[in-house]
């Protein structure tokens, strides 16, 4: 299918599909889109490192699905607007009235335009903030050159609107379009069609023509190379990553052909990733046609690639099919966590499966600990006007895919990938709620076979707290062997040499990591340290599990190590538990807070707020 035929296709099915379901607004969002809903949008930004800005305008095209309607709500957070103007029905650009509503902290600043004759299309030019939340601007020294500045952004959940005013919702989708200018010596990416041979010449441009939600909009402006993977699949990394980054993503484009294998056709062209510096905040972001990837995941032995799998899976779980609002998270991430799981069998097999699987499960018991019941379901039972009311986001990945796990086990997992597949293609390029999926799982797979799963148990899954009781434990026979060598080395009646560690994967180093964690002494912990030399790892996974066991023992020594990797890494999974566990005792604390002063600026605005919250400044 060409690219015109396939846009018409999936924009036909997206605007087809909304009408049929009603839905609560989001509450995160100024946006009034059952009245007018953005389909497309153009970006002519300029970036000024100087500024720490993007100076330019935003032309949104309009769908007025309210004819009475004559306002046009945006999001935003601290953009500064210079003008408005709407395109009348001769094609001229006529100015247009506009107020900023009043600030909140978690929603921004409502934009509210006023188009009494509901013009279709729209300009507003802007300029963005240098504490915009969704970009990290990076200087030289922070790179690994040290020659060029660096910039990228993260717009989930809703930091879309601090660099573009939109209507910052998942529940609208867009195709769109852009031109950026950017300082000589840089390129620019962005979550769209990349080309690698561009020189940037008059602008870089870029076009998206699937329809997307606002928080997949990305882009990043840096000292890039890019190497080709397979026939769609590529890596863009600084020049000094990127032979690494290729090594360790070469597996991508089989990953893709195992993901079509179960789930239908890739329908975004490309499939190319950009790694990015060590500030990045998450693992990794789906964003479309280009996954940001954090450099924590560059082991050196392609042992952390489960993150590419879990990113690659959003292209089907989360941006083919969307949550409607943010309540319905678990709809993205356990859908993907579980489509993570069944690529990596595809490509190394059912243990290294089962193995990730099962240290998923286990992590996700040990969340519960700290977790009120109220945040534990995978959907809240209250009305959707109030994020305070939403489950814990980050159960949503291992409770949504260890439903999903258990319904595959009694379905059979020949009916329950019809089942899902199904899901995706019936429902691709929309936007869906909890209640939606439950309807289909009802029609599709337990009418055929009411004994997979009761009503009761379903909405036990669903709103209730914890696993049920009802959920099985998958077990990795290799992992099952560590019990006794993790029992006999607490207990101090097997030796650290007689560990016989040397062999060992990542998945074995964390699972043994995980269970020795509050249980072992620092004497315990320097002769593991010494033995197999884990304040050194190159697996960050390994190593912070090290460094978060170092601290809860008072081992010490460890710190020049740790003092590194906190100045270096800024992905929130791994540097926000290390300041809560180092907060613990005054002689830790005072440590953290002195490496925290050199960091903080270091990391990415996320970061930073979680890390103020783990170190009790907020």
């Amino acid at each position: 299918m060409n690219k015109s035929t396939l846009l018409r296709a999936t924009t036909a099915a997206f605007l087809g599909a909304w009408s049929a379901y009603a839905f609560a607004l989001d509450p995160l969002s100024y946006a009034k889109y059952d009245q007018v809903k953005t389909t497309a949008l153009h970006l002519d930004l300029k970036a000024d490192f100087a500024k720490k800005s993007l100076d330019g305008y935003a032309e949104l095209t309009l769908n007025w699905i309210d004819k009475k309607a004559t306002t046009l709500d945006l999001d935003t957070r601290e953009l500064t607007i210079s003008k408005i103007e709407a395109q009348d029905a001769k094609g001229a650009w006529r100015k247009a009235d506009y107020a900023l509503g009043t600030f909140d902290e978690e929603k921004g600043q409502p934009l509210q335009i006023k188009l009494p004759a509901r013009q279709t299309k729209v300009r507003i030019h802007y300029r963005t903030a240098p504490t915009a939340t969704a970009l990290q601007w990076l200087q030289p020294v922070q790179t690994m050159s040290g020659k060029y500045p660096f910039m990228f952004s993260q717009s989930q959940a809703i930091n879309a609107r601090s660099w573009v005013p939109i209507q910052d919702t998942p529940a609208v989708r867009f195709t769109y379009t852009a031109r950026i200018e950017a300082p000589e010596g840089l390129r620019v990416v962005m979550s769209a069609d990349n080309d690698m041979k561009a020189t940037g010449k008059g602008g870089w441009k870029f076009t998206m023509p699937q329809p997307i939600p606002s928080y997949l909009l990305a882009i990043g402006i840096g000292e890039l190379e890019a190497r080709t993977l397979g026939g769609r699949t590529g890596v863009y990394a600084e020049p000094l990553r990127i032979k690494a980054a290729e090594y360790e993503l070469a597996d991508t484009e089989k990953m893709v052909e195992a993901a079509e294998k179960l789930y239908g056709p890739y329908r975004w062209g490309r499939y190319d990733m950009l790694v990015l510096p060590p500030s990045f905040p998450i693992g990794g972001m789906e964003n479309p046609r280009l996954t940001f990837l954090t450099p924590t995941m560059i082991a050196g032995d392609r042992s952390l690639v489960d993150l590419v799998a879990h990113e690659l899976a959003h292209s089907w779980s989360g941006n083919l099919v969307t949550n409607a609002t943010w309540k319905h998270w678990w709809l993205n991430e356990g859908f993907t966590t579980y489509v993570t799981t069944r690529i990596l069998e595809e490509i190394y097999g059912k243990e290294v499966a089962l193995m990730n699987l099962q240290l998923e499960q286990e992590e996700a018991l040990e969340m519960l600990k700290d977790l009120p019941p109220a945040k534990q379901a995978l959907v809240s039972r209250q009305a959707d006007t109030d994020a305070a009311d939403y489950p814990d986001t980050s159960l949503a990945y291992p409770k949504g895919a260890w439903f999903l796990h258990t319904l595959e086990q009694r379905a059979g997992r020949a009916a329950f990938d019809v089942f899902l597949r199904s899901w995706f293609d019936q429902h691709a390029f929309q936007s869906v709620t909890n209640e939606q999926f439950i309807a289909f799982l009802r029609t599709q797979l337990l009418a055929k076979n009411p004994t997979i799963m009761t009503d009761a148990e379903l909405d036990e899954w669903i709103h209730g707290p914890g696993i049920p009781a009802s959920g099985q434990r998958a077990v990795s026979q290799r992992l099952a062997k560590l019990n006794a060598a993790i029992d006999g080395w607490t207990e101090g009646t097997v030796s650290t040499a007689q560990l016989n560690a040397k062999d060992w994967n990542a998945a074995e180093w964390m699972k043994f990591l995980n269970d020795i964690d509050k249980k072992a002494d620092a004497t315990k912990l320097a002769e593991l340290d010494r033995a197999y030399g884990l304040a050194k790892s190159t697996n960050n996974e390994v190593a912070f599990r090290f460094y978060r066991a170092s601290v809860h023992a008072g081992y010490r020594a460890v710190r020049p190590q740790m003092e590194a990797f906190l100045m270096s890494v800024g992905r929130q999974k791994f540097v926000v538990p290390l300041y809560a566990a180092l907060r613990q005792t005054p002689e830790d604390r005072s440590w953290a807070e002195g490496i925290y002063k050199k960091a903080r600026e270091r990391y990415h605005p996320e970061t930073q707020s979680s890390v103020d919250k783990a170190m009790g400044k907020q």
